[in-house]
């Protein structure tokens, strides 16, 4: 039995529903009807998701490939809109559904107050559509459509709060280094309709044999493989949309949006869509060599080195953003050493308990009155235990302690590179060890700095008198739930508030911290229960087991999970095997390490800061990479413009072509207006001077 392509169509339509009645009638349905209406759109398309993954799965249906209409023809080019669902495809339309239908009812609570209320709730059930349909595509020009989608609605997320100058700047940076990665992308494609002359899936997969022995050159006459060069280009586009260096810099200041944009941007959507897309072009990526290597290097820099600077940050929501980086780069490793599976599957794990933290942090940021600063935090586990309970669970996965979700994914690409033979998997093995320590550090730092120790805020009440938060329990509950701090209800940059307003001195709260109401709190524990559980159910299939089937293509000399399926004895020996292995004894010594510093002596922390200062000012300032890229591409890119303006437009449009021909004309029309005195005599003198000209030029010729 084949999918029903009714069912494929109502998926993808719903949150688009949703998002127009949202956005269009927001005003006329109210509050609770624009909630309504898109958590009922994306319900819908959740359920009829685990449904169509179900009959994949139960074997009730098969892989359903299908064109809906055509789009457009041009010559013997035919683009049409169509579905391409299998195993991989349905996997993720339930992650992605799943994630933000939660992201939607936990954005009750949590936008409460926001006078934007209808144009968030529409813009997240848009992103939710664009998303969709880039995963559900058959062909590459759909794909692309899902693709800038994406890109075009989180510009209007990150900057939802439009007033605030960090936001605009966040939301521009966003869009303009995801276009870098757009064109090698758009290159990408274009040299796969040159050389397999097609953008239909199915077709360029059969025919990616065709690739071998074609070249293309590229610079300096020198002459490169086909298959190296698209994809290079299509990674070029995963390094710009899943954040990978050089193209990570958008990631961390996209913070600047509200949380739930944070859980579901960053967590199971559009940072993943690149991951996505390597491993759906795996029959592509298997044709070279020197791509896979290309990625496996940028992957494993980015494992380490973004993770490094989580160390470093004091924002909750910063920690956990340079933690989606690191992750992201986990993920880009399993893709260069052909283990898409792992890859997918860490995706998955992932998503979920990376959406625990980031709404985690939003629901501390709720208790805390909108501080993000864990420097004010501490001891916030009596006042909030669901978020203490459940942010605890999404760090041990993060972590990859054994059992939790995160480690059979995480362990797993760290064994797939011990495995591989290919060009940059020494070094990519060291990044992906040494990153388990480091992730270990920054996720028992951010636990210990907020819900431990002593409490280092100060409840200042109503009538503006401090004290400890602890001696006053009483006043307990009744904070309003806003937004992001730095940012109040009416969308105003709330840092010229600091000064008349106490309630925003950093450290001082209205009210002591309480938990979240139930529509945080309860995505929270929804989304705790897959990250602890759905890694030991899944690992077998996923990782060893083919589940993918005909999804994912990999070469017989590149399959490295082939090799590491030999060991597997399902995933309680697994997690058994793991506490004697090296990843977790770095996790172990990463969690020790914080457990120190952070809860026993945290005097310490300045102390190692100041020794190591020069290390901690490189991570601080993010390698200048920020720095670098304003100085070049900002600042040259202005006196590059004012250059061309000044010698091209200005001399030669404006100088010669414009204001030059318009003084030539003036002077002509001058020089005419001096003979048009008015006299008649001056006429009559003309007429005859005229007269003889003419009588002369005419002898001359006659005599000639």
């Amino acid at each position: 039995m084949d999918l029903s392509l009714s069912v494929l169509i109502t998926i993808a339509l719903a949150p688009l529903v949703g998002a127009l009645l949202a956005g269009l009638f927001g005003r006329v349905i109210g509050r609770v009807g624009s909630h309504c209406v898109t958590i009922l759109g994306v319900g819908i398309a959740c359920a009829l998701s685990i449904h169509v993954l179900w009959q994949l799965v139960s074997g009730d249906a098969k892989n359903f490939n299908q064109d809906v209409y055509t789009w457009f023809q041009a010559g013997n080019l035919h683009v049409s809109v169509g579905f391409m669902v299998d195993r991989l495809t349905a996997m993720m339309m339930v992650v992605v559904t799943f994630v933000s239908l939660l992201v939607h009812v936990y954005t009750i609570g949590y936008m409460a107050d926001d006078p934007g209320y209808q144009r968030f709730f529409s813009y997240i059930s848009l992103f939710t559509f664009s998303m969709l349909m880039l995963v559900m595509s058959n062909n590459f020009m759909q794909l692309f459509f899902g693709w800038e989608a994406v890109g075009l609605v989180s510009y209007l997320l990150i900057g939802f709060w439009y007033k605030k100058p960090t936001a605009i700047y966040a939301n521009l940076k966003a869009f303009v280094v995801n276009r870098v990665g757009d064109f090698g992308f758009l290159l990408g494609i274009a040299a796969v309709l040159y050389f397999l002359n097609t953008l239909d899936y199915a077709t360029a997969f059969d025919s990616a044999g065709a690739l071998t022995g074609r070249a293309i050159t590229v610079v300096g006459g020198h002459a490169w493989p086909a298959a190296t060069v698209i994809g290079v280009l299509l990674f070029i586009g995963a390094m710009g949309k899943s954040a990978q260096v050089p193209l990570h810099v958008w990631l961390p200041d996209s913070m600047e949006g509200p949380t739930p944009i944070s859980a579901l941007i960053h967590a199971a959507t559009m940072v993943t869509a690149g991951i996505f897309m390597v491993a759906r072009m795996s029959p592509l990526f298997e044709m070279s060599e020197g791509a896979l290597s290309f990625i496996l290097v940028i992957g494993a820099t980015t494992a380490l080195f973004t993770g490094l600077i989580g160390i470093v940050q004091n924002d909750i929501k910063r920690v956990i953003a340079y933690s989606t980086l690191s992750q992201l780069g986990y993920m880009t490793v399993a893709l260069g050493v052909s283990a898409y599976s792992g890859a997918v599957f860490h995706l998955m794990t992932h998503a979920f308990f990376k959406a625990l933290l980031f709404l985690g942090a939003g629901s501390v940021i709720i208790g805390m009155h909108h501080e993000q600063d864990m420097r004010y935090m501490g001891g916030l586990r009596k006042y909030m235990p669901v978020t203490w309970i459940t942010m605890w669970i999404g760090s041990l996965a993060l972590a990859g302690t054994p059992f939790f979700a995160g480690f059979y994914s995480k362990d797993a690409i760290i064994e797939a590179v011990g495995e591989s033979h290919r060009w940059g998997a020494g070094y990519a093995y060291f990044c992906v060890m040494a990153g388990v320590f480091v992730t270990s550090l920054y996720s028992f730092r951010l636990l210990y700095m907020t819900f431990h120790g002593a409490e280092r805020f100060t409840v200042v009440g109503h009538h503006g008198h401090g004290h400890a938060a602890h001696g006053h329990a009483a006043v307990v509950g009744g904070q309003s739930i806003h937004s992001d701090p730095g940012h109040d209800a009416h969308g105003h940059d709330a840092a010229d508030e600091h000064k008349e307003d106490s309630h925003h001195t950093p450290g001082e709260l209205e009210h002591a911290p309480s938990e979240s109401p139930w529509v945080v709190t309860v995505p929270l524990i929804l989304l705790a229960i897959p990250s602890l559980l759905i890694g030991f159910f899944t690992v077998g299939p996923m990782l060893y087991g083919g589940w993918f089937g005909k999804a994912i293509h990999v070469e017989e000399q590149n399959n490295v999970l082939g090799e590491l399926a030999r060991d597997f004895h399902g995933a309680t020996a697994a997690a058994l095997h793991g506490f004697i292995q090296l990843p977790f004894l770095l996790a172990l010594a990463g969690f020790i390490v914080a457990t120190v510093i952070y809860l026993f002596k945290p005097a310490l922390a300045d102390s190692i800061k100041r020794a190591l200062h020069p290390i901690w000012r490189v991570l601080d300032k993010k390698y200048w990479v920020d720095e670098v890229y304003f100085a070049i591409f900002a600042k040259g890119g202005v006196k590059l413009g004012r250059a061309f303006w000044r010698g091209g437009d200005a001399a030669v449009i404006d100088g010669v072509l414009i204001d030059g021909s318009a003084s030539l004309v003036e002077r002509i029309a001058s020089g005419g207006r001096r003979l048009q005195s008015g006299f008649l005599y001056h006429y009559a003198f003309a007429m005859i001077l005229g007269l003889i000209l003419l009588l002369g030029g005419y002898w001359l010729v006659g005599q000639g």
